[in-house]
Parts: structure tokens; C-alpha cells; sequence
């Protein structure tokens, strides 16, 4: 498995998860100059762990990655997921959220279609819809640039489904 985003808190847990079931699971970490694995350190030694580092907005290395470790099941979590600070930074945002959904779909389709997809969506994009409780047909009001681009993403994920036939999930995720 491949794990997108694996230093956040649902990257970590999932790893750790996974690894408990004999996965063999690569992470894909962004470099940042602060070292940020704190969520990780436990698993380290583990043999079945691989870090690598990539970033959405770099198709040609998600590509290289894709290719060098053939993942049966692909898990995008990588976000850049604050809220308010999609506000102050809204290109950033999509560019990642948005458009780098799309470059690892593209890539995966490429490389290895007949992998299973995950794509973390998020409950941002109901934003201002008073409709409760919500579920998978509640009309999506995005009210960010953060939600916008969750749900350009998670778009994307019906339309790789339909137009590709490829197996892509989206799991709409509440605070947790």
C-alpha cells in the first residue's frame, strides 16, 4: 500500500493499522526543513516500512514512485488541511488539494490502473448547507477555497470511476 500524507494523524494511524495486517507500506512525505515524523517515530525500524519523499504538485516523481513499488492499493490523505489558511493561501491550496488529486490519478492511470484508490474527502464540502444530517447525497456548498478544492477532488473520483473504470473510493471525513 501507498500512503499519501503518511505524517498526519490518519497517515499514521493507517500505517500503523496497515502494518499490523503485513502490508508492506510505503509513505510519501513531503520534505519541509522542520523534520515532522513525530507520529511515525514508533515505526521506524519496522521492516515493512518505506518512506520516500514526493509531493502532489511533482507528477514525474509520483510517477517514479508509482512504477518503482506498483502499490495494489493507493491511500491519498496528503492535504494541505487548514481551513483558514486556505483563505490566505487559495492557489497554493488547489494547486495541492485540487490539481495534485488530479496528477496522482493521472499518474496511477498510467501506471498502475488496477490499483485500488482511496481519496480522503472532507465534510468542509457540505460548508453551508443547512441539511442535517449529512450523507453522500447532500448537496456540496463549499464555502472555502480549502472545500472547493476537497471537492474538485472528490469529483474527480466519480469521473476516474466512470470514465477510467478504475476502483476509486472517496470517504467523506467528519472531525475525528
Amino acid at each position: 500500500a501507498m500512503i499519501t500524507g503518511i505524517t498526519g494523524q490518519d497517515g499514521s494511524y493507517l500505517a500503523e493499522f496497515l502494518l499490523q495486517k503485513k502490508y508492506k507500506v510505503v509513505g510519501i512525505k513531503r520534505r519541509t526543513s522542520l523534520i515532522s515524523t513525530n507520529r511515525l517515530d514508533h515505526l521506524f525500524d519496522h521492516p515493512n516500512l518505506i518512506l520516500e519523499y514526493g509531493n502532489l504538485n511533482d507528477s514525474g516523481n509520483m510517477h517514479r514512485l508509482l512504477i518503482k513499488y506498483q502499490p495494489d492499493e493507493i491511500y491519498n490523505l496528503a492535504a494541505q488541511s487548514h481551513v483558514r489558511v486556505s483563505f490566505e493561501t487559495p492557489e497554493e491550496t488547489a494547486e495541492f488539494v485540487a490539481l495534485g488529486a488530479l496528477r496522482l490519478f493521472e499518474a496511477i492511470r498510467n501506471v498502475c490502473p488496477n490499483s485500488r484508490v482511496y481519496q480522503a474527502s472532507s465534510s468542509e464540502m457540505f460548508g453551508d448547507n443547512p441539511e442535517h444530517p449529512q450523507n453522500e447525497t447532500t448537496r456540496l456548498m463549499p464555502a472555502s477555497p480549502y472545500a472547493c478544492s476537497k471537492t474538485f477532488a472528490h469529483n474527480l473520483c466519480r469521473n476516474y470511476r466512470q470514465s477510467y473504470n478504475m476502483h476509486v473510493s472517496s470517504g467523506i471525513l467528519f472531525n475525528h
